[in-house]
This record gives C-alpha cells, sequence and structure tokens, in this order.
C-alpha cells in the first residue's frame, strides 16, 4: 500500500462513495485499502469534510450513507473550510480589473477553485482552474483588488 497526494486521494473518496454504499468512515477506510491507498480514519474525515460529504438515508439501507451532491452548486463548504484550503494552498494573489489570479503549488489549483466555488463569497461570480493558477472573476461592483484583499484575508496572509 501507499501514500497518495491528496487531490487522487480525494478523487478516489470521491469514486468510492458514488460506486459503493459507504456507511461508516472505517469502511472508507478499508475500500481505500482495497485500492492500494493507505489512509487513516482521520485522514478519511478530513477527506469527507473537504468534499462537503453528507450523511444521508436511503431506502432498503441500515443507517445512513456519505454521500457528495453530484452538482458544484449544491455543494456548499463552510467558511472555516475555505480559510483552510487558501491557507494551504494559496502561493501567491494579483489582480486587474475585475479579475484575480491565485497561484497555487501545481495540480492544485482545482482544489482552491472548488472552495472558492462551494462557498458563499461576497464578490465571486465564478472560477477557472489550470494546473498551478485561478482566475476568479470578481462582480464589478466589487473588483478584483478589493477581492484580492478578502482572498489574503481569508487566507491569513
Amino acid at each position: 500500500m501507499s501514500r497518495v497526494p491528496k487531490n487522487r486521494r480525494q478523487h478516489l473518496v470521491a469514486r468510492l462513495l458514488a460506486e459503493n454504499a459507504v456507511t461508516s468512515q472505517s469502511q472508507l477506510v478499508e475500500l481505500l485499502a482495497v485500492e492500494g491507498v493507505d489512509a487513516t480514519q482521520a485522514t478519511v474525515s478530513r477527506d469527507l469534510e473537504d468534499l462537503g460529504a453528507v450523511r444521508v438515508r436511503m431506502p432498503g439501507v441500515d443507517g445512513q450513507l456519505y454521500a457528495i451532491a453530484e452538482l458544484p452548486k449544491d455543494q456548499v463548504a463552510p467558511l472555516d473550510h475555505l480559510r483552510r484550503v487558501l491557507g494551504e494552498w494559496v502561493v501567491d494573489l494579483g489582480s486587474s480589473g475585475n479579475l484575480v489570479v491565485v497561484r497555487t503549488p501545481p495540480g492544485s489549483a482545482h482544489v482552491v477553485a472548488s472552495a472558492l466555488d462551494r462557498t458563499s463569497v461576497d464578490g465571486v461570480l465564478g472560477t477557472v482552474a489550470g494546473d498551478d493558477t485561478v482566475l476568479v472573476v470578481a462582480s464589478e461592483d466589487l473588483g478584483g483588488s478589493a477581492l484580492a484583499d478578502r482572498i489574503a484575508d481569508l487566507a491569513g496572509r
């Protein structure tokens, strides 16, 4: 078994939740192990929180299942999640007009973009993520500079 990068592990967790009736974190740890991924229950717990997983009742299933809303617009992340993601992944910020450019480590831009999309941050109209860069479109009334300051504050910078 091996440890895999957080983003790959979380992608696998989302797939496992979609393909299996997962009722507990320990079951998810076991499913990851079958896939050759070594993860602790604490790691799985953080992954579920980061992914916005919720426990839902399903007919014919004892207990509750973990599920992730299929549409990003249905996934609302708490502000604390956004602060943690921004604090962990934002390397640099810049702005121009009503645009904000957020730099991340390679392969991490989608994590930041998803967190911004799933959290109700006033002034964020949407994001576009590349490999290590997120383009954030700010509302005209707020503007890119003010939004960049807001993102920097949330990141603890």
